[in-house]
């Protein structure tokens, strides 16, 4: 009986053991497309079909998993380390991996086609005022602008849809507060990576499968205000703790930053109007509108075109106006 020695060049080589490491270990057929650096997002629809967006655009992968329990395994592969769980009594999770990406899973009966998977990556460097520009968000001279007013202490709503690029352009905007500040971060899902010294990152925790130990933004919101921070940044307002931000903003805290889902700097300013609203205080509105009048300099509204560009597309100051709703200038496109 004889035997052939195979040789294998050690390129290829390591490309073999990837490939079974990948399988055996990591996340599969997803993990070449998680080291792309041009993809930003891997979207699993089941077994209907794998999706990235990759340099801005959706594009279809041709990857396609025959078995829902594939997904499965992944989706504990991510989670599991974390600490979290999916199952029957638990069929959606959202998490954060060790390296900033956020994780969010659903699965059957929730998700009617099989398990759902979307993992957005974390860039791995934070873009910068400068990057902005370079990128076509905005023009030089808009974003001095912005960073003018970032440096006055001017308190800046930055609106859009989703994927629009809102905590991007957060974050650079981030760049422009001052180096001996004092800075609390709150966020649902830790993006923020803000290059001052003195900053304080929170994130807030969803309950157990027993429904306890919950801490949301709110919560964060009033810890922060004990921190004696110089500024509060929110990642997002989503509901009742617009009205603490509003709140902080109008209690000494200028120069604060956070973002809103909105389609229009207006539309912003009723979002979180009806948010404060959502806040569980009996307020009247004409109140609620008056801290919102007092509390918010600029809305930044951006958007996501149809190559893939995230834009600023609106900047409106909130001035001094007649009547109970808000008077807007704009300022730049």
């Amino acid at each position: 009986m004889s035997s052939e020695r195979v040789v294998v060049p050690s390129g290829e080589l390591r490309e073999l053991e990837r490939w079974f490491e990948d399988r055996l270990f990591g996340l599969a057929a997803l993990a070449p497309l998680l080291r792309d650096e041009r993809v930003s997002e891997v979207m699993v629809n089941g077994t209907r079909g794998v999706w990235v967006e990759r340099d801005g655009r959706l594009e279809e992968t041709g990857i396609r998993f025959a078995d829902p329990d594939e997904i499965l395994v992944l989706i504990e592969r991510l989670v599991a380390p974390l600490g979290r769980r999916i199952d029957l009594a638990t069929p959606l999770v959202d998490a954060r991996l060790p390296d900033g990406s956020r994780v969010h899973a659903v699965i059957p009966p929730i998700s009617l086609h099989g398990p759902v998977l979307t993992i957005r990556r974390f860039a791995s460097r934070p873009l910068t005022p400068d990057d902005l520009v370079r990128l076509g968000t905005c023009s030089r001279e808009t974003m001095d602008l912005l960073v003018a007013a970032v440096r006055q202490r001017r308190t800046i709503l930055v609106s859009g849809g989703t994927s629009s690029g809102k905590t991007t352009t957060l974050n650079a905007l981030g760049y422009a507060i001052g180096e001996r500040e004092r800075v609390v971060t709150i966020e649902d899902a830790a993006e923020l990576r803000l290059p001052q010294p003195n900053v304080v990152a929170l994130e807030t925790r969803a309950p157990s499968v027993e429904g306890t130990g919950a801490v949301d933004v709110r919560a964060l919101l009033r810890a922060a205000l004990r921190m004696r921070p110089d500024r509060i940044v929110v990642g997002e307002v989503r509901g009742g703790e617009a009205l603490d931000m509003l709140q902080a903003m109008n209690t000494g805290h200028r120069g604060s930053l956070t973002t809103a889902h909105a389609n229009g700097a207006y539309h912003a300013l009723l979002r979180v109007e009806t948010m404060a609203l959502m806040g569980g205080v009996d307020l009247p509105l004409a109140a609620i509108r008056e801290q919102i009048r007092r509390g918010v300099d600029l809305v930044v509204h951006q958007e996501r075109g149809e190559d893939g560009r995230r834009r600023i597309v609106e900047i409106a100051e909130l001035v001094i106006g007649d009547g109970d709703g808000y008077a807007l200038r704009s300022v730049a496109a």
